[in-house]
């Protein structure tokens, strides 16, 4: 059994996956499978060892935030990289480190510590959760003040 990542485009599979692949390190585009005139139809991801498939069906199914790709890095570093490159052309900053991509896909881009952090004495928990409620790029050292000062 496989579990995978679907996305419909109306038409920017191929750009959207060329985009992502570019993004998230350690991925790549492994297959395009073209229709007759040429033009992408599926598309298929590697995104560091997830697989996704990108499909130019037409219009009529909206990308909405209810679904969104999650990447969790380790530093802030990378989730400057991410964010820049993922809200650049069109995309959109959320709240509480999601981005929408200029295709219309969410995103979360959040840091491995993020689960320790909102864990444990109910004060830091508040304390953290309240921090993360205000950010819109995450910012772990920030995240971390609001943890240790609790």
């Amino acid at each position: 059994m496989t579990v995978s990542t679907f996305l419909w485009f109306d038409t920017d599979a191929e750009a959207a996956g060329e985009l992502y692949a570019a993004t998230v390190p350690n991925s790549r585009v492994v297959e395009i499978t073209r229709q007759g005139d040429g033009s992408a139809f599926v598309v298929s991801l590697d995104l560091d060892g997830h697989a996704v498939t990108l499909m130019n069906g037409g219009p009529g199914h909206p990308h909405t935030d209810a679904a969104s790709l999650q990447i969790t890095v380790d530093t802030q570093d990378e989730i400057d990289a991410l964010w820049d490159a993922l809200t650049a052309d069109g995309g959109a900053p959320g709240p509480c480190g999601w981005l929408t991509d200029r295709f219309g896909v969410s995103w979360q881009v959040v840091p491995a510590e993020l689960p320790k952090l909102l864990a444990g004495e109910a004060e830091r928990v508040i304390a953290v959760g309240t921090a993360l409620r205000a950010m819109s790029k995450l910012d772990i050292a920030a995240l971390r003040r609001a943890h240790d000062q609790a």
